[in-house]
C-alpha cells in the first residue's frame, strides 16, 4: 500500500468524506485527493496530525513498519537519541527510501521529506530535528515560489501575445471595452476606439468573435474623430473584439482589442459531487465487489451565483445524480436519507449508487459520478467527482483508483444521458 492509500483507508473507516477530513486538518478536499492518489506527500505537521487522528503510527502511515495499525507505539519524549533508536531510525529511512522508485533529479525533494518524517517517530525527537524541519520547509516555500512563478509565467502567455499583436499593429491611439451585462445565455459589451490616424471619409466597424461566428457592429462616429459600439451575442468561453478602420477607398486595417476568457463557465454553479467511498472497492472478474450500499454526495445544492444583475441557483427538481461509465450513463442514483455512520455532512444531499450494475470492467474504463444541474436561467451543465479507473495488478486482482485525468466536462451534449445495454450494465 501507498501513503495516500494508508491514509484513504484509515479515513473510510471513520467514515469521514475528503472534505471532512481536511476540514479536521485545516486543509482543502483538493489537499486530500491529492494526498490520495499520491500526487503530492503530506507535510511534517500534517503527517503528526492524521497520526494521531487515525491513532497510528507515522512509520505505519508511510509503510515502512511491521508494526499493526492498531498497536500504538510507546517512545517516551527524550532530548536524546540512545544508539538503539538511532539505529531503528536508519534502519527505517533505509527501507524507506529502498521502497521508492527511482525519479529523475528535479522530482527528488518529496523523498527528502519523506526522510526527515520518518525520523519523528517518538515525540521526544521533535526538537532535535525542529532545524531540519525548518530548512525542509524553506526549501519547499522555495519550490513552491518557484512552481508558482512558472505557472504564473504560462497562463500569461496569451496575454502577452495579445499585448505583442497590439504593439505590433498598434492603429489606435485610445480604446476600450466594458462588459455591460450577461443573462446566462447572452452577454452585452460596449466598445470605443480612436485612431491613431484620422483621415476624412474613414469608417469603423467592430468585430464580436464568440468562438461561434463572428458579428460586424456597424460603429457610431463621435466627436474627436472616436468611434463606438455595443454589441449583444451569445456568451462561451471565449470572446475576442476588435475594431476594423475602413478608409475611403476600402483599405481595411485590424486592431485587436480584449479577450474575454471563462465568461460562461464562471457563470454555472460549482456544485460539490463526492463519491469518495468508492476508492479502493474491490474489482473481481470484471464487478465490484459490493459488500454493503454506496452513496454519492452533494453538497450546497442551493447555493446562488450572481451572473450579471441576477441571482441564480439550481432550479427546484433540477438535479440528478448518475453513474457514468466512459461519459455514458449507468444509471440515475436515487435520493436517500443520510445513511447511519456519516458525520458531519450539513446541508448534504446522498444518494444510492447503483454500482451492481457495473460490469465487465476494464483498465480502460472511466467510472465517475456526475450530476446534471440544472440552474434557474434554464441552463444544463454537468459537475462530477474525481473520476475513477480500475487499476491491476500482475496477480489479475483490481480496485477503484483515482484517475490521472481528474477534468470533467460541463457540457451535456458529450454525455450520453440515456442508459441502455450497450453500457455493458447488469439487468436489474
Amino acid at each position: 500500500m501507498t501513503v495516500g492509500s494508508r491514509i484513504a483507508q484509515k479515513r473510510k473507516e471513520n467514515n469521514w468524506s475528503q472534505e471532512a477530513l481536511g476540514e479536521q486538518l485545516g486543509v482543502s478536499r483538493q489537499s486530500i485527493y491529492k494526498w490520495e492518489s499520491d500526487a503530492t506527500l503530506p507535510e511534517i505537521e500534517k503527517l503528526l496530525a492524521l497520526s494521531k487522528l487515525f491513532g497510528v503510527s507515522v512509520d505505519w502511515l508511510l509503510g515502512v513498519t511491521v508494526q499493526d495499525a492498531s498497536q500504538e507505539q510507546d517512545i517516551p519524549p527524550q532530548e536524546e537519541l540512545t544508539d538503539a533508536q538511532l539505529q531503528m531510525v536508519e534502519e527505517i529511512v533505509s527501507r524507506y527510501l529502498a521502497a521508492q522508485p527511482k525519479v529523475k533529479a528535479r522530482r527528488r525533494w518529496p523523498w527528502l521529506l519523506a526522510a526527515v518524517v520518518v525520523l519523528i517517530i517518538g515525540g521526544g525527537l521533535f526538537k532535535r530535528l525542529e532545524q531540519l524541519g525548518n530548512e525542509y520547509r524553506n526549501l519547499q516555500g522555495a519550490l513552491n515560489s518557484l512552481e508558482y512563478s512558472v505557472d504564473h509565467q504560462i497562463s500569461g502567455i496569451t496575454g502577452r501575445v495579445e499585448e505583442i499583436l497590439k504593439s505590433q499593429n498598434h492603429l489606435t491611439a485610445e480604446y476600450g471595452t466594458q462588459l455591460l451585462d450577461m443573462d446566462g445565455e447572452n452577454v452585452a459589451f460596449s466598445m470605443r476606439a480612436v485612431p491613431k490616424t484620422f483621415n476624412d471619409g474613414m469608417d469603423a466597424v467592430f468585430l464580436v468573435d464568440n468562438g461561434r461566428g463572428v458579428q460586424e457592429i456597424a460603429a457610431q462616429r463621435l466627436n474627436g474623430g472616436a468611434f463606438s459600439a455595443e454589441a449583444t451575442v451569445e456568451l462561451t468561453d471565449k470572446i475576442t473584439l476588435s475594431v476594423v478602420f475602413v478608409e475611403s477607398d476600402g483599405t481595411r486595417q485590424t486592431q485587436l482589442l480584449e479577450t474575454y476568457y471563462d465568461l460562461y463557465t464562471g457563470s454555472l454553479i460549482d456544485l460539490m459531487v463526492d463519491s469518495f467511498d468508492l476508492y479502493g472497492t474491490e474489482v473481481a472478474d470484471g464487478r465490484l465487489v459490493t459488500y454493503r450500499e454506496y452513496y454519492a454526495i452533494t453538497k450546497n445544492h442551493h447555493v446562488a451565483k450572481k451572473v450579471g444583475n441576477r441571482m441564480v441557483e439550481v432550479a427546484s427538481e433540477g438535479l440528478q445524480v448518475g453513474l457514468f461509465r466512459n461519459q455514458k450513463l449507468v444509471a440515475w442514483a436515487e435520493p436517500c436519507d443520510q445513511p447511519s455512520g456519516y458525520h458531519g455532512f450539513t446541508d448534504s444531499q446522498f444518494y444510492r449508487l447503483p454500482v451492481e450494475k457495473l460490469t465487465d470492467l476494464t483498465g480502460e474504463d472511466v467510472i465517475v459520478v456526475g450530476a446534471l444541474v440544472t440552474d434557474t436561467l434554464g441552463r444544463q451543465y454537468m459537475c462530477c467527482d474525481v473520476p475513477y479507473e480500475v487499476l491491476f495488478t500482475e496477480e489479475g486482482k483490481g480496485e477503484l483508483t483515482y484517475s490521472s485525468n481528474g477534468m470533467c466536462d460541463r457540457d451535456p451534449d458529450t454525455w450520453t444521458l440515456t442508459a441502455g445495454p450497450d453500457y455493458n450494465t447488469a439487468t436489474p
